[in-house]
């Protein structure tokens, strides 16, 4: 499963001065690319303009390129460390991870580049070649004015090539934390409707037992404060293990118990390989709440509730399985918002995982009762935990 959004928390700080050096790490590829194939193209054109060797002209064109590329980085590196540097003496604090300026030192670098990138790459071209070539701002020499125009025009395309893709990656990577934001604030919205839902259903059963079993109402209400606070606890959260699910529903399990005795009778199966799975919280208590009240309480035996979990074809399937009065029955004898349960647990796979993950609600077939499937893609690397509980 691809882990869920994690919760919302401030961006790391970086200077930036680290936030640059990490976008140059992830462009440079791309730069070496187009070196290559500008130095090549520019030795080409040489070649054809005034003749001579083309290997000559695809050194120097390769060094002075190479050149302007490092003279360029160099200077914009230095303009970005000396902002982090004023930054420091205002006393303002470093800039967030995601916030990056790719203008930032370009057009410094720029100029500088123009005025001593052609001129360091033909140096280093003639100290390869033995060469003595005619200074590069030599305007008298065709070939220094030839060589400064190409060197110049390039240049210019290259920094603004460079520096257009690099506002396209902000632009893109400060969309894509947009939506991650949005999807962490509609999950934190669902899971805040779903909190009281759950806990007025509680409410609920408590109240029923108090006017049955005022002994077993007592005891109730002792595990029941136990269960809320594990479960409002372990709801803060974004996820959790599914071994930490599995145990908020046998406690809440252990609840329904005290009031419907031998009524329900409860397994949970969870594979040690599953048992640090992430989860949302909550995932599976609609579909226990929905089995229990829905299907078994009004089956007048009471019945089986199976609560399991496995992995198949790349998915984490969560099935609720019970034995109670099943669909059909449960739609007859549903109350207005029995509902809302399955709707949000079908909003919050969707936001966390659009159409790779759902909720399937079918008649469990031999036996009778209903089955709750939960899909969801299973997550690639899974960190060895307990095992769930496994109750008989």
């Amino acid at each position: 499963m691809t882990p869920p959004p994690a919760a919302a928390t401030a961006a790391t700080p970086a200077t930036g001065l680290a936030i640059w050096s990490r976008r140059w790490r992830q462009r440079l590829p791309f730069t070496l690319l187009l070196l290559v194939g500008i130095t090549l193209g520019i030795a080409t054109l040489l070649t054809l303009i005034d003749g001579g060797r083309f290997r000559y002209k695809l050194l120097y064109s390769g060094c002075i390129g190479l050149a302007c590329v490092v003279v360029n980085d160099t200077v914009s590196a230095l303009h970005v460390a000396l902002l982090d540097h004023l930054r420091r003496r205002r006393g303002l604090p470093p800039p967030p991870a995601g916030a990056h300026d790719p203008w930032s030192g370009v057009w410094p670098g720029g100029v500088v580049c123009i005025l001593l990138g052609p001129a360091l790459g033909q140096a280093l071209a003639d100290a390869i070649t033995g060469f003595s070539s005619p200074p590069i701002f030599n305007l008298a020499s065709r070939s220094s004015q030839v060589t400064l125009i190409i060197s110049l025009g390039v240049m210019l395309s290259f920094v603004a090539l460079i520096s257009t893709r690099e506002r396209l990656a902000s632009a893109r990577a400060q969309a894509e934390a947009a939506e991650r934001a949005a999807a962490e604030n509609q999950l934190r919205l669902l899971q805040s409707q779903l909190e009281p839902h759950m806990l007025f259903n509680t409410l609920a059963n408590l109240r029923v037992l108090i006017g049955l079993d005022a002994a077993a109402a007592q005891q109730m209400l002792d595990r029941l404060i136990a269960f809320l606070r594990a479960t409002l606890e372990a709801s803060r959260t974004t996820a959790h293990p599914l071994a930490t699910e599995f145990e908020r529903v046998a406690d809440y399990l252990a609840l329904m118990a005290i009031r419907m005795g031998p009524r329900l009778q409860v397994r949970l199966d969870l594979p040690a390989a599953l048992a640090a799975q992430p989860v949302p919280p909550l995932l599976l208590q609609p579909l226990v709440e929905n089995a229990i009240r829905h299907g078994l309480e009004p089956h007048v035996a009471g019945g089986r509730l199976e609560v399991s979990a496995r992995a198949e074809g790349g998915q984490l399937l969560l099935e609720v399985r019970d034995t109670g009065v099943g669909l059909a029955a449960a739609a007859a004898h549903g109350t207005p918002g029995t509902r809302f349960g399955l709707a949000q647990v079908r909003e919050r796979l969707a936001t966390l995982h659009g159409a790779r993950a759902g909720l399937v609600l079918e008649p469990a077939g031999d036996g009778g009762g209903t089955r709750a499937t939960i899909h969801l893609p299973l997550a690639t690397t899974t960190a060895t935990a307990p095992a769930g509980p496994a109750v008989p």
